[in-house]
């Protein structure tokens, strides 16, 4: 691959501790969330991340499909859901739900649209056959 970007971040003490981008521009604090055993929901934490730039990431891919489609909307969002959660052997893994919402077109070109956008999107392709993702697709 020849890399258009590259992004650095560095962590400091797992989810108990500090990441920060080598910019500055992402400085945070992360914990672990009350249901892993955290103390409260204050912080942010690495699938809450991983949400954000999933989400970002897949409808960026969603609105290129649409604009080489020649398709008109009234817009587009993207919500992630990412879920961490003992995989059998006691390992951990994740697992993402997007919720792809076009609207102002038919439910099925945007189901269409939606499974063209999940074949290019970056982290689509990173997590293919490595985490489940699944896709709900509306058009309100």
């Amino acid at each position: 691959m020849k890399a258009l970007y590259t992004a650095v971040a560095t962590a400091t003490g797992g989810r108990q501790g500090h990441v920060k981008s080598e910019d500055g521009i992402l400085d945070l604090q992360v914990r672990l969330p009350k249901s892993l055993g955290g103390a409260n929901n204050d912080f942010t934490n690495p699938e809450q991340l991983f949400a954000a730039g999933y989400a970002a990431c897949f409808d960026s891919a969603l609105n290129r499909v649409i604009s080489l489609s020649r398709t008109s909307t009234q817009g587009t969002s993207v919500t992630a859901k990412v879920s961490i959660g003992q995989l059998p052997g006691g390992t951990f893994g994740l697992e993402a739900e997007l919720a792809v919402n076009i609207s102002g077109i038919t439910l099925q070109d945007a189901i269409a649209l939606a499974n063209r956008a999940h074949e290019i999107c970056p982290y689509s392709n990173a997590t293919r056959n490595n985490i489940n993702v699944h896709l709900t697709v509306t058009n309100n």
